[in-house]
């Protein structure tokens, strides 16, 4: 029986058990893609990354993503947790506060640094989007699962970047707070249009230190609703730079994510010209080994 190195990681948050979790396998060239996804199914975590070995150059690590039922081109917070685990680990080192993730996505910028409270902060380079908007019937439908009026003008969007995600804007933050979602009824719109869930998220009040709130639900993977979802938050920068609305909301600004779930996820999103950044922070829960 192997022993391998694990960690459980908690993504978006400097206090554990208010962000995300995330499993690490640390040393997985062993595993078969049918292992990765038992134990990923095991820790019924919305995902779980394993560590292989690199096959591309410039790399400075490999990693394979899994939810509970399915393996996942790209996702954020399991970028962020994975590179958390290896750097506390010194399993990788950054170069000039750089990092570079290999995935089923292809190849991920990292930037790390720390904050003035010596917090260290872990952004990632979102993959290119690709935005589809929805047509009126998709839309409806959707409206109606979500059982909460969306904003037609911008409608809501298919974005892809590696995760594909149906993003909806509601009137406010609270509107998002207070949404029911159908989620039977999403699961089966999300398993036709090949989604990987819905996004919605709406304006925080100025008295509030986040600018949105947001939330994610991927039920066609096992995953009703994802506590932080940064691939989600990206998808959601990428729309509202699509939709012409970075100046209302700003080139750079927090969301907020969880609060639903008793979690309390803060993600810096960043909209220059270029890629599209996403940041966060990171806390170790559990640190062990996995037996298989």
């Amino acid at each position: 029986m192997a022993h391998l190195p694990f960690k459980t990681v908690d993504v978006f948050t400097t206090v554990a058990f208010k962000g995300n979790p995330v499993a690490v396998v640390l040393d997985a060239g062993g595993l078969s893609a049918r292992q990765m996804q038992q134990i990923a199914h095991w820790t019924n975590l919305s995902e779980t990354t394993f560590v292989v070995p690199r096959t591309v150059d410039g790399a400075d690590y490999h990693v394979r993503i899994f939810t509970p039922g399915a393996e996942m081109p790209f996702a954020g917070h399991p970028t962020i947790g994975t590179a958390h685990a290896l750097l506390e680990a010194g399993m990788i080192a950054p170069k000039d506060g750089v990092l570079v993730q290999q995935c089923k996505a292809g190849l991920v910028r990292l930037e790390v640094g720390h904050a003035a409270d010596g917090a260290r902060w872990i952004s990632f380079d979102l993959p290119a989007p690709t935005i589809t908007p929805l047509d009126a019937g998709q839309a409806g439908e959707l409206e109606a699962i979500l059982g909460s009026a969306l904003e037609q003008d911008p409608a809501p969007c298919l974005v892809d970047v590696g995760a594909r995600w149906v993003i909806a804007q509601l009137a406010s933050a609270q509107a998002v707070l207070d949404c029911a979602p159908d989620l039977p009824r999403m699961r089966l719109q999300d398993l036709a249009g090949r989604h990987t869930g819905v996004v919605i998220f709406g304006k925080h009040g100025p008295e509030n230190r986040a600018r949105i709130e947001v939330r994610a639900f991927a039920p066609a993977h096992g995953v009703n609703e994802d506590p932080v979802c940064g691939s989600g938050n990206g998808a959601v920068a990428a729309y509202i730079r699509h939709t012409g609305q970075a100046g209302e909301f700003g080139g750079e600004f927090l969301a907020s994510q969880g609060q639903v779930l008793g979690r309390a996820g803060v993600l810096r999103l960043s909209i220059p010209e270029g890629a599209i950044r996403v940041g966060g922070n990171a806390v170790t829960c559990i640190d062990g080994s996995l037996s298989c």
